[in-house]
């Protein structure tokens, strides 16, 4: 008796050891997620991946089955241009397009770019947030607890932090410490697929079922528009009026942010599946669809052009005014445009063809 009687009591001593273990681990889970004692997190039913998106590939790719797509172009503060790819980032001088430096992260499948205010590159892959010193090329922070580690979309507030948006909500990031600060998870529409600021410095985000208006003090909504032609938001840009322009899989809509109501529709885009939208310094807006890159004037209202010659028709990422070029990411590879001709010439190191630069 007295043999069983310790094995019970060895057994009851372990199984309550593992519930504390187990209560404990769910705690300190629900501070780094939410700030707070309690994990309020909601649940989410299985959800299929924001469109324009494809599945993340896992496996080693062979040369022949080498992704080229570029996903993410942007323009630091000294003019120089990163290229987010599916091969990993690399910076470019875009007056030659010659490669002044390769990156070598952890994960290549790039899906957003950022730069902070004193400059770090914040890189948004399908499997995390990392940052940059681009000084010396460095990872200086990573592996964030967030909804979801495939980042869609990446934006840096007015008061200095980045917003990282995913296919299941959004985080909000300190740069400078490097640290979560917040997370918001039940994000109405689930996926930040685009991310823009209004003039009142608050954050609308693009989701699987229209927009939604966050507080940026406190991370929360306040507001939610849901009745846009065609439903889902690929794309956002805030133009030099204040007017929030919104790409979906059919339309290019104007919308006045403060009032929430729609000012037009671009006939000459109906149809058209927007990817991405940049304004230049002169006012265009460069409208990047599946189907090439159009430059339209808002001014007039008509277009003004498209871009012939790109390596491929589906357009991911657009970088105007950068070394004096449009620069085109696709799914086929980088292009810059002669903005003379409106001509598209690949870059031959981000495509199949040989590498010249």
């Amino acid at each position: 008796m007295s043999l069983l009687s310790g094995r019970i009591s060895i057994f009851l001593s372990a199984a309550l050891l593992g519930l504390a273990a187990f209560l404990g681990e769910t705690d300190t889970r629900s501070v780094l997620a939410q700030s707070s004692g309690r994990d309020e997190t909601p649940f989410y039913p299985a959800q299929p991946p924001p469109p324009e998106v494809d599945p993340l590939r896992i496996q080693r790719q062979t040369p022949q089955q080498r992704e080229y797509r570029v996903s993410a172009l942007l323009r630091d503060v000294l003019g120089k241009l990163w290229v987010g790819s599916w091969q990993g980032l690399a910076r470019i001088d875009p007056n030659t397009g010659r490669i002044l430096t390769r990156v070598n992260l952890p994960d290549v499948f790039i899906g957003a770019l950022a730069e902070d205010k004193v400059g770090r590159i914040w890189v948004g892959t399908y499997q995390g947030l990392q940052r940059v010193d681009p000084r010396t090329n460095e990872i200086t922070a990573q592996n964030f607890f967030m909804p979801s580690n495939r980042v869609l979309s990446l934006l840096i507030d007015k008061r200095g932090y980045l917003w990282v948006g995913g296919d299941r909500g959004l985080s909000l990031i300190s740069p400078d410490r490097g640290l979560l600060m917040t997370t918001l998870r039940n994000l109405p529409g689930v996926s930040a697929n685009a991310l823009s600021l209004d003039t009142e410095g608050q954050l609308w985000v693009g989701t699987l079922d229209g927009l939604v208006r966050v507080d940026t003090a406190s991370a929360y909504p306040i507001g939610r528009i849901t009745d846009l032609p065609g439903t889902t938001v690929q794309a956002l840009a805030l133009d030099s009026k204040g007017s929030l322009w919104v790409g979906t899989p059919s339309n290019l809509i104007e919308l006045d942010p403060l009032t929430g109501k729609i000012v037009r529709t671009v006939a000459e885009l109906a149809e058209r599946n927007i990817t991405t939208l940049h304004f230049d310094q002169l006012g265009s807006l460069w409208v990047g669809t599946d189907a090439g890159v159009f430059r339209y004037n808002p001014y007039t209202g008509t277009l003004a052009g498209q871009v012939s010659g790109l390596p491929a028709a589906k357009v991911l990422s657009l970088s105007p005014d950068t070394g004096n070029k449009l620069w085109v990411g696709t799914r086929e590879g980088l292009a810059w445009v002669n903005l003379d001709t409106g001509a598209a010439i690949t870059h031959r190191a981000f495509s199949r063809a040989t590498p010249q630069y």
